[in-house]
């Protein structure tokens, strides 16, 4: 067996059972225009992982996840949630979108968009406690933005936008977080905020799965990889998935092959 098939059964994430995966896919398939931009694809994320998605330009990353949570729709497919389906799993779930998919002209004020990630535990007409509030600044501030609570949201730049959309995520409290691309366009004072807080989520018992396209920063960043390049090429453990034979098979000829020996390099 190849190092890339030996990868692409899955080494310890597969062997995570789907009952106990927070994050499971199932045969995931998404077309577009009649050509599939995702086939097909499987992935088991590990309880307690932090996970990247990685993949050349166009590899369906951020349909595959996108598809999953049902914001676009897929040709086929299961989706589960510690062992259930998505559906009745959902406030387990904290998603931060790609900021380049969010108005930032709605006039509302970052204290009110945290308060937004509240909106399960308050209902429809629920009503704001001190409480409530107090989270939100709480939320804020783990991710330094509590000077600006009262700000405009599109008065922000687009690491304080990121970070503000984050602060949200973290204010619903769940035990799965899904980012796509959240070090995206960010500068890298906010980077470094953001890989903290995500890393103390993980030293917390959280699962967190990012979109991600920076290679340079996989090592130090994640513990998990998932490769794919419209289908799953690999996934396990950095030191399992995350090689020479994997990245050549998931970019091919996208990288020069002295840049994926330097990615690869223990």
């Amino acid at each position: 067996m190849t190092p890339v098939e030996l990868a692409a059964t899955g080494g310890h994430a597969v062997a995570e059972h789907l009952e106990t995966s927070p994050f499971a896919v199932r045969g995931l398939t998404v077309s577009y225009g009649g050509e599939p931009a995702v086939f097909s694809v499987d992935m088991t994320v590990p309880k307690g992982a932090m996970l990247a998605i990685i993949g050349p330009n166009g590899a369906g990353k951020s349909t595959l996840l996108k598809a999953a949570l049902g914001v676009i729709p897929k040709v086929s497919g299961r989706v589960t949630v510690h062992g259930a389906p998505l559906e009745d799993q959902r406030r387990r779930i904290a998603y931060v979108p790609q900021r380049a998919s969010v108005d930032w002209d709605f006039p509302t004020r970052v204290i009110d968009v945290v308060l937004m990630g509240l909106y399960r535990d308050l209902g429809l007409l629920g009503r704001l406690r001190a409480d409530h509030r107090a989270r939100a600044q709480a939320c804020l501030a783990r991710v330094g933005m509590e000077d600006f609570a009262d700000r405009q949201i599109g008065q922000l730049s687009g690491g304080q936008q990121q970070r503000v959309f984050l602060a949200r995520a973290l204010a619903q409290q769940a035990d799965l977080y899904l980012l796509d691309e959240p070090f995206a366009g960010v500068d890298a004072a906010t980077e470094k905020a953001i890989i903290a807080v995500l890393k103390a989520l993980k030293d917390e018992g959280r699962t967190v799965v990012c979109v991600h396209h920076d290679l340079s920063t996989v090592r130090d960043y994640f513990s998990h990889v998932f490769l794919m390049n419209r289908t799953r090429i690999a996934e396990g453990t950095v030191a399992e998935a995350f090689t020479e034979a994997t990245l050549q098979a998931a970019y091919g000829g996208r990288l020069a092959t002295a840049q994926i020996d330097r990615l690869a390099a223990v």
